[in-house]
């Protein structure tokens, strides 16, 4: 994709000029602002496709600027970031208003080393440009939206079924825009939901740990980040972490998740590739529960295609919701999925499947 305008906005002279060449180089056309309050003006003024914001600036810093963005003149937003916990935790803020996705600056605050992310920089900022738009951080009502029937060899399990079948597992695979997607999931989840959930997000290992925290303050279940190998249990979120893979095995006590190096076969990390294929050795499908969200590329399609053709029960997130319609996609295209439901949906599904009542959350 090529020809977008995009305003940068960053306090450091030094950053915008670094920034913009990396754009410019890729064929964009680039404005610049030097704070919020400038960007404000700048986007109404230039009307540009996306806006990469820095957090930390004077006068009015990125997350109150995001915040004025997302009501009075959306558009994509890529937060730019240092990959400090506090620069982690002000990201996540970003994400839930509305940013599509975030760059971490390699060097802190002001970085002498941007060519090292010029890559990344420049496909976040055009995969943000085709992305869903972004609108006021608000829950809408979910509107019903009709499964695409899908292939199996067997029936999918019903809630009764599967719980005879012992301890099972959920897994939920994520990427682009999947923060803010899973805190319209996760916190709706109850205590009392039978089984596990592990979620697999395509993030900096500086990252999850912050956003393990952050959603263990929304939901009633327990969210931990995997830092070592840990047993699978009821009762708790598992967050895979960032900068590695997770495995899971079968040892005496039970599944345990382990983090791994980072397969190079694997393009997106923590991969939910790999994970699966782990799964699919441990796990029978009649046990598993899959749901495929937001995310560029098909990390994981193929893989919960396989378990769904075996009799496991699998969710694709719908283009009505999703930032990116990647993952979801691939995994529709292989008719690999029971339903495909907007996520103000989907946790509300699960629950319905196993029989439980969802938390309601003000």
């Amino acid at each position: 994709m090529t020809g977008l305008h995009v305003l940068v906005v960053d306090d450091s002279a030094l950053m915008r000029r670094q920034i913009a060449a990396i754009l410019e180089d890729a064929g964009h056309r680039v404005s610049l602002a030097r704070d919020g309050r400038d960007a404000l003006e700048k986007a109404v003024q230039l009307d540009p496709d996306v806006v990469t914001l820095d957090i930390h600036m004077p006068e009015m810093d990125g997350l109150t600027c995001l915040s004025h963005l997302m009501i009075e003149t959306p558009r994509p937003v890529v937060m730019v970031s240092s990959l400090t916990e506090k620069g982690a935790l002000a990201t996540l803020e970003a994400l839930a208003l509305g940013a599509i996705d975030y760059v971490a600056k390699p060097g802190g605050t002001i970085s002498v080393d941007m060519a090292s992310l010029a890559e990344d920089l420049i496909r976040k900022v055009e995969v943000a440009a085709g992305a869903r738009r972004p609108g006021p951080a608000a829950t809408t009502e979910s509107k019903s939206v009709p499964a695409r029937p899908a292939a199996r060899t067997s029936p999918a399990p019903e809630p009764a079924d599967a719980r005879s079948h012992g301890p099972g597992l959920i897994v939920i695979g994520v990427s682009t825009g999947g923060p803010r997607t899973l805190e319209s999931i996760l916190p709706l989840l109850p205590d009392t939901l039978p089984w596990p959930v592990v979620v697999v997000q395509h993030m900096p290992g500086s990252f999850t740990s912050a956003f393990a925290r952050r959603m263990d303050g929304l939901c009633a279940l327990q969210v931990r980040e995997v830092t070592g190998p840990v047993l699978v249990e009821p009762g708790v979120i598992h967050i895979a972490r960032g900068d590695s893979d997770l495995s899971l095995s079968r040892r005496a006590r039970g599944l345990t998740l382990m983090p791994m190096p980072e397969d190079p076969k694997h393009t997106w990390h923590p991969s939910v590739s790999r994970l699966l294929a782990a799964v699919a050795e441990h796990v029978p499908a009649k046990s598993f529960v899959g749901v495929l969200l937001t995310g560029m590329g098909d990390d994981g399609a193929a893989e919960m295609a396989r378990m769904h053709e075996s009799g496991g029960f699998v969710i694709a997130e719908s283009e009505q919701t999703a930032v990116v319609y990647g993952m979801p996609k691939a995994l529709m295209d292989l008719d690999g999925a029971d339903e495909q439901l907007p996520m103000q949906a989907i946790a509300g599904r699960l629950c319905d499947w196993f029989g439980v009542e969802p938390r309601h959350v003000s």
